[in-house]
């Protein structure tokens, strides 16, 4: 692992507990044990039913990307050397989309409805990240 400059993940509540799972390359979220919705981003109680019920459940990590946006300017330094980059929104097949990076692709090759799966990256020793790669077709 190199030196890592960008910003890193806020690891307090429940957030901390999502990065917790990544840290063991386990992609996992909260679900209603009442009605069995599936939500990200963590928090107490279910946005569908209202129930404070909930467990962390292990996703299977592959999805499809629902939209993208390309970056042209880094705003935090860490990034300069990446312009242009994308910041792609997954939408996973439990039905939660989550915000990270696609490696392994060009930006002008992503296309809605990709498939997609995760990977891990740790960052630090105390750090990973989720990305996703995309999968057969």
């Amino acid at each position: 692992m190199s030196s890592y400059t960008k910003p890193l993940p806020r690891g307090e509540e429940y957030n901390g507990e999502f990065y917790n799972f990544c840290k063991q390359h386990e992609l996992r979220f909260q679900r209603c044990s009442d009605c069995q919705t599936w939500r990200h981003m963590p928090r107490e109680s279910c946005r569908n039913c209202g129930s404070f019920a909930w467990t962390w459940e292990r996703s299977e990590g592959k999805g499809n990307i629902f939209s993208w946006s390309v970056i042209h300017r880094a705003l935090h330094p860490g990034f300069a050397d990446e312009i242009p980059y994308a910041v792609v929104l997954i939408e996973l097949d439990e039905g939660v989309r989550l915000v990270s990076h696609v490696v392994g692709l060009d930006i002008a090759d992503l296309e809605i409805g990709l498939p997609v799966e995760v990977v891990f990256e740790d960052v630090t020793p105390e750090t990973t990240l989720h990305k996703f790669r995309p999968r057969p077709k």
